[in-house]
């Protein structure tokens, strides 16, 4: 029985921290560029894109197929960098839950 409501506890305490890292995580920004930084995307640490930014002279000398390759491009390298930040969040809340489990 106690370890039943110990276990209760832990889990109840582990969810409320999860929740607190996708907090931060929505707080985290994290930047994909493409062309030297002529297309820009900004994702946050939960994987979601907020913006998307193209250079003007850029958008005006490329064709409709290099922009849309080079977003690809560049919306993979944010998501790729907010991955990374969202591991390694897990595993530092991971660690402060469970020692020795990061």
């Amino acid at each position: 029985m106690l370890g039943n409501m110990f276990n209760k506890k832990m889990m109840e305490k582990m969810q409320s921290q999860m929740e607190e890292v996708k907090q931060k995580l929505n707080n985290i920004s994290v930047i994909g560029e493409a062309e030297n930084g002529k297309i820009k995307v900004v994702a946050n640490g939960n994987r979601m894109i907020s913006s998307i930014a193209i250079d003007p002279e850029f958008k005006s000398s490329s064709t409709k197929e290099e922009l849309e390759e080079l977003i690809v491009l560049a919306a993979n390298r944010a998501l790729e960098q907010a991955e990374r930040v969202e591991k390694s969040e897990m595993s530092h809340a991971a660690m402060g839950m469970l020692p020795g489990m990061g």
